[in-house]
């Protein structure tokens, strides 16, 4: 090497020092947050009007009972230890691949029962269209506790044209109309950010100007409904969004 690049061994001793203080990934320099990157656990295709609804089982390897240690079995009449030994094993893996059944079961029927009641919203990908939905809902209809479908929707995503979602970001609670009828509450919060973003920045809308202008469309909504929702929309106060020009 020395010869090549035409250079003494302090020269070559000089530089291979300068390279070792060297940062060998320098990527990470600017990479101090952790990406998590989310694999869904269900897959929703919509093709031709209709909805085909999928479980990822990808990351998951398929499990079945080696035939051998069934024949063993079913030849000999013998009990001797190793036998019985043999026998509980394969005993506590049927069991095992029977909850893993089961569960599988349980992921599909809650997902497809929450499918089939926003089936509007996923053959268009409009969020107007999903329904007031409750856990409760999805638990009279496949006959399971709350407790199990809540920890589906908030532990599970699924992967649609329109993006991957929490199962949890289709439930939502009721708004009801002046008309007698129900539409989800994220209906009007999307409304109470359209009103937001058009207001006149001088004189930005109170809770209770926009409370009117709700009723107005129809929506039998408090005051205090519409300070609730413009919290969890994380918008602060008409004051704090007046623009002094």
């Amino acid at each position: 090497m020395m010869d090549e690049l035409n250079i003494n061994e302090e020269t070559l001793k000089s530089a291979i020092g300068e390279i070792l203080k060297l940062n060998p990934k320098p990527g990470n320099l600017n990479n101090n947050k952790l990406v998590q990157h989310i694999v869904p656990d269900f897959s929703l295709k919509v093709e031709d009007g209709k909805l085909d609804l999928s479980i990822n089982n990808s990351f998951i390897p398929e499990l079945k009972i080696n035939k051998k240690f069934r024949e063993i079995l079913e030849s000999s009449n013998e009990k001797n230890k190793e036998l019985i030994y043999v026998k509980n094993k394969l005993d506590s893996a049927k069991l095992f691949i029977s909850s893993l059944q089961e569960r599988n079961s349980t992921l599909f029927n809650t997902l497809n029962s929450i499918v089939n009641f926003q089936k509007e919203y996923f053959l268009t990908g409009d969020e107007n269209k999903l329904k007031p939905m409750i856990l409760k809902n999805i638990a009279d209809d496949v006959k399971l506790d709350i407790s199990t479908i809540s920890r589906v929707a908030n532990s599970k995503y699924i992967e649609t044209p329109y993006g991957i979602f929490l199962v949890k970001y289709f439930f939502s609670e009721s708004q009801s109309k002046s008309d007698g009828s129900n539409v989800s509450n994220r209906e009007v919060k999307n409304l109470i950010i359209d009103m937001i973003k058009s207001e006149n920045k001088v004189k930005p809308l109170t809770d209770t100007e926009i409370m009117k202008q709700l009723n107005i469309k129809g929506y039998n909504i408090a005051r205090r409904t519409v300070s609730k929702y413009r919290e969890n929309l994380k918008i602060p106060i008409a004051r704090l969004r007046r623009e002094i020009i």
